[in-house]
Order: structure tokens, then sequence, then C-alpha cells
């Protein structure tokens, strides 16, 4: 995992870890049902529970869930800061490219006027 000079995982973790579609459904669930373990996950998806560790393992390292003992039980938590912060730096992003497009449509339509 790349980290940013702040300390926090740079966008592209973030991005690598949504790359696939069963864990950006697992995120899905996680944040709009809460904790959950990969046996409950899994029953809802088309996987395995082992497939769904391991699609758990990747979110982790990403930062996207938190997993926490209950019992004999894991369960798993959404944390959607690392989302968050990676849509912030997208938009930043967008502003950039835009001011970029911007100046080359300028220079390519040439100064205006008499």
């Amino acid at each position: 995992m790349t980290r940013t000079t702040e300390g926090e995982l740079a966008p592209e973790d973030v991005l690598v870890a949504l790359a696939d579609p069963i864990r950006r459904e697992v995120l899905a669930i996680l944040a709009r049902d809460g904790s959950a373990t990969s046996t409950s996950l899994a029953a809802g998806l088309p996987v395995t529970r082992q497939a769904v560790a391991k699609h758990l393992a990747v979110l982790d390292r990403a930062g996207l869930v938190h997993a926490h003992r209950a019992g004999r039980e894991v369960r798993y938590e959404a944390d959607l800061q690392p989302l968050k912060r990676t849509t912030r730096w997208m938009d930043a992003l967008a502003v950039q490219w835009e001011t970029r497009l911007n100046a080359i449509k300028d220079l390519a339509e040439g100064p205006t006027g008499p």
C-alpha cells in the first residue's frame, strides 16, 4: 500500500480495492447494513465465504473496512473516510484538468476581437 506524505493511504489504493465489482458490493452492503461477518456477506453474494474473506482483506488494506471480534465471530464494518479522501482528490484533479483544457481551448481558438 502506498502512503501519502501525511501518512494516509494514497487514492490509488482505494481505487484498486474498488476495481472489483464484488468488493464494491461488499462495501455497499456494509455501508448500508452496518457490521457483518464474512459468512453473512457470502450468503447474499455469488462467491464463497473464502472469496469474501479475501475481498475483505483487500478492502481492509485499503482502509475501507475494519474487523473486530465479537465473541467467536469476526465482524466487519465500513469506513468511508478513505473513499471521501479519494473523492476530494478526484475533484481536485478534475479542476486541474478543466483548467488545462480551458487553456488549450483558448490557445486553439486564438485571440478574439479586432
